[in-house]
């Protein structure tokens, strides 16, 4: 199923993925990021578990890395494309056309054959909200449908998306039953057929879990869109496969100490500087949005300020931030950084974008070879 791609990616491994341990050589301190499988294949079997009449069509936008869009087109999920750019990526690796859907709310007239109607729903709960730039109010759909037909287009269902990291489970269930009474209009003769149910789920199990979220999702559905309806649903998770899968290994590539003002016992404050090789030009360019990332340390700690590689005074990636004190070519990791940071990275100020190294533990490999017999 994976074969083809497997060996000359994939470092099997005996030990946990989290305690992968890499030999670096003296001068080593170019980022790279380890790309963990076996969390990528549990993310999966944790939807269908919980989710199981909803079909995950990953959005390709998060990260586009090859192993996991390989991966995930193995393991039988959907891919939600932006652009025609995003959808020629899967035609020569011969993904399924009905694996692919173009679920980009503004596109031009020629690229479109089937619509599904995009509704405003109550997002206010979610981290990065959508509503405001996408979307119709319920009160204009019936306008937007005869619209629809003028252009002679087939809108065969309904889709939202309660934005980004949303905190409130409940928010899916109105959105559904929403979503529900647009099916029920049936207006101009359209033949509804599928509920879009977007995204907006957590790779962290943070602030809810999918198991939270799951049981608000498949209550609503049970009650607006029976099994027997024969409606298809698909979300459109991107951050929930990606965001755990990918953990950053950035070195300290100089350091500075700056002496501020006396303290009452009369010893100076040090106020440390460091500079990482990895920034928000790069793997880190989510903290501009997401808020702050904390490396794994557990030392005395002193007030620092972390920066990136770049002359760019917005490179930095934490500010007065109590840390323990590093030394040139020490190592930092930062978990949870695999979503958006890979697709939104730059080489700015000639810096190169991090490696990106693929794991798997032997008992999934064997696993994955078995299945592809």
């Amino acid at each position: 199923m994976v074969k083809d791609f497997c060996e000359a990616t994939i470092c099997s491994l005996k030990i946990k993925p989290n305690e992968i341990r890499i030999s670096f050589t003296r001068d080593s301190e170019e980022p790279f990021q380890v790309l963990n499988l076996d969390t990528l294949i549990q993310m999966h079997l944790k939807w269908l578990s919980y989710l199981p009449r909803v079909k995950p069509f990953y959005a390709v936008k998060c990260n586009s890395t090859e192993t996991v869009l390989r991966t995930l087109n193995a393991l039988g999920t959907g891919f939600d494309c932006a652009s025609k750019g995003e959808i020629s990526q899967f035609l020569s690796p011969g993904v399924k056309p009905e694996n692919i859907i173009y679920a980009h709310t503004t596109k031009p007239q020629s690229h479109i054959k089937y619509a599904l109607l995009r509704i405003a729903v109550d997002d206010s709960s979610s981290f990065h909200r959508l509503s405001s730039k996408f979307g119709a109010g319920l009160s204009t759909t019936g306008r937007l449908l005869e619209c629809a037909a003028e252009l002679g287009l087939e809108v065969v269902g309904v889709s939202f998306h309660i934005g980004s990291k949303c905190s409130q489970s409940l928010a899916f269930r109105q959105a559904i039953a929403d979503a529900r009474s647009i099916f029920d209009t049936k207006l101009l003769g359209f033949q509804f057929s599928l509920l879009d149910i977007g995204g907006g789920f957590s790779g962290k199990d943070f602030p809810v879990t999918l198991q939270e979220f799951s049981k608000v999702i498949n209550g609503a559905l049970d009650e607006y869109f029976p099994f027997e309806s024969g409606v298809q649903i698909i979300a459109e998770p991107g951050r929930y496969y990606a965001e755990s899968t990918f953990t950053l290994a950035a070195n300290v590539i100089a350091k500075r100490v700056i002496m501020e003002d006396m303290r009452k016992e009369g010893v100076p404050e040090r106020l440390m500087m460091y500079y990482l090789s990895d920034g928000v030009y790069g793997s880190l360019n989510f903290l501009l949005t997401d808020g702050q990332v904390s490396p794994y340390l557990h030392r005395k700690r002193y007030r620092s300020v972390i920066w990136g590689p770049t002359c760019d005074y917005i490179d930095k990636i934490v500010d007065n931030y109590l840390i323990p004190e590093l030394h040139v070519g020490d190592w930092l990791l930062f978990d949870n950084i695999g979503a958006y940071g890979i697709s939104m990275s730059t080489e700015f100020n000639g810096f190169k974008r991090s490696s990106i190294y693929s794991v798997v533990t032997n008992e999934t490999w064997h696993t994955l070879n078995l299945s592809s017999q």
